[in-house]
């Protein structure tokens, strides 16, 4: 069984190079700077979310990033997948699915009413896998984002 730990402070250097390499295959830019001060905030514990590292703690092979809402329409607490991210060397051995199964069960432990995960509807191979690890399609209506700058 693949290790899910809990990422802590001391695990900013090691989580930031997994993210930087995730968003390299996004082809996503983000500074160090930018991008530790995204991390820091709920490696501090802050409410907003959670990150775990898969694997072993001091050499994780991947991490998985969930940001915390809520909903009234299911009663409570739910979390969305901001990211899951398994190391290329190590992808196709079906640790994606086994945290997928893992996590579920641990968030629905601690009240989690439901755990969503956002897919390019184009994106064949990622519906697949999240269907398989039982994510569903809802009629809910397509998600809009604005960007909010902060006032100068």
């Amino acid at each position: 069984m693949t290790a899910l730990t809990l990422a802590k402070p001391d695990d900013l250097e090691r989580l930031s190079r997994l993210v930087a390499d995730c968003q390299t295959e996004q082809g996503l830019t983000q500074s160090e700077a930018e991008r530790q001060a995204a991390l820091a905030p709920l490696l501090e514990g802050a409410p907003h979310g959670a990150i775990y590292l898969i694997g072993p703690a001091r050499a994780p092979i991947g991490y998985v990033a969930v940001s915390f809402g809520w909903s009234l329409a299911l009663g409570g607490l739910d979390a969305v997948i901001d990211d899951l991210y398994i190391r290329a060397s190590v992808r196709g051995r079906g640790i994606g699915a086994e945290i997928l199964g893992s996590l579920p069960r641990a968030l629905s432990a601690a009240g989690l009413k439901a755990l969503h995960v956002r897919v390019d509807p184009d994106d064949s191979a990622t519906l697949e896998f999240y269907t398989k690890a039982l994510f569903s399609h809802n009629a809910r209506p397509l998600l809009l984002t604005r960007r909010l700058r902060p006032p100068i």
